[in-house]
């Protein structure tokens, strides 16, 4: 992923940049049980990817979208419209294996808008925020990612 710009000293990219890492694995193994339609695994995969975005979106639509929706409107509103259609798609999994037979085809389709998603974030949205926004800005939206939490694994040993 980017480690061009630097936007990951900031320790809320650094967390938003390492969920992408996770999600990006994940969507590696969609494509993996898709190959071997395996409709289970594919569901399970997706519960995982929709584990972790739940506190990633929140750190993003509650902190880090509203701070650059003055400058950049049309791009996070198009965002927010993504995060909606990718968490649509995903809850179909939520409790049981989806017994609609073009689910599988919606989650192939909707890890890959996941994965250009992604991309926007990386390459727009983080180093957008590292040089736009302001040291009470960084942190609300500190604040957001403590209350709301993340699933990575703890960093110390």
């Amino acid at each position: 992923m980017c480690e061009y710009c630097g936007c990951q000293s900031v320790a809320v990219i650094d967390d938003l940049t390492r969920e992408h890492e996770l999600v990006v694995n994940l969507i590696g193994e969609v494509r993996a049980a898709q190959r071997s339609v395996d409709v289970p695994r594919m569901a399970r995969v997706a519960r995982r990817i929709a584990a972790i975005l739940e506190p990633h979106t929140e750190v993003e639509e509650q902190g880090l979208f509203p701070a650059l929706a003055d400058e950049f409107p049309e791009q996070i509103a198009a965002l927010t419209v993504e995060h909606r259609r990718i968490a649509a798609v995903l809850h179909e999994a939520a409790q049981d294996d989806p017994v609609d037979a073009g689910w599988p085809a919606r989650l192939v389709e909707v890890a890959e808008l996941l994965r250009n998603h992604i991309l926007k974030e990386q390459d727009g949205v983080f180093p957008a925020a590292l040089v736009g926004l302001d040291a009470e800005q960084w942190d609300t939206i500190g604040a957001i990612r403590a209350r709301v939490g993340t699933l990575l694994p703890d960093p110390s040993p």
